[in-house]
């Protein structure tokens, strides 16, 4: 299994509020239809809420401020992802980007392979 993270910074004229509603409810459903064709297993979004818990971690840390939410995708295999070069799968990851242009700021938001070692749970 590879896990995919994707730390999501917004557009700067959106409202983190808009940013989440567009994310949640245009792109999610988005990223579903596509899942079967592009191998994603599980999509998970975690929307970055709680401020005063945050800025009271990021206080005692001295840390930046938070990213706007995170996507964690997660696929089968490299090698099945690199097998997976179908014209439908090409299709499909160039409108997922098409529409990411919308409301994430792409060039404030890494994103990279891993994979996960589970310590407790």
């Amino acid at each position: 299994m590879i896990k995919l993270t994707f730390c999501l910074r917004r557009l700067p004229h959106l409202s983190r509020d808009e940013f989440q509603r567009y994310w949640r409810e245009q792109h999610a459903p988005l990223v579903a239809k596509h899942a079967q064709t592009l191998g994603i297993l599980r999509y998970v979004q975690a929307h970055t809420g709680h401020d005063a818990l945050n800025g009271a971690m990021q206080a005692s840390r001295g840390g930046p401020d938070a990213y706007d939410g995170v996507a964690e995708l997660w696929f089968e295999s490299e090698a099945a992802m690199a097998a997976n070069t179908s014209e439908a799968a090409v299709k499909a990851g160039a409108e997922l980007l098409e529409d990411e242009q919308k409301f994430i700021d792409l060039a404030r938001s890494p994103l990279w392979f891993s994979d996960e070692h589970v310590i407790t749970g």
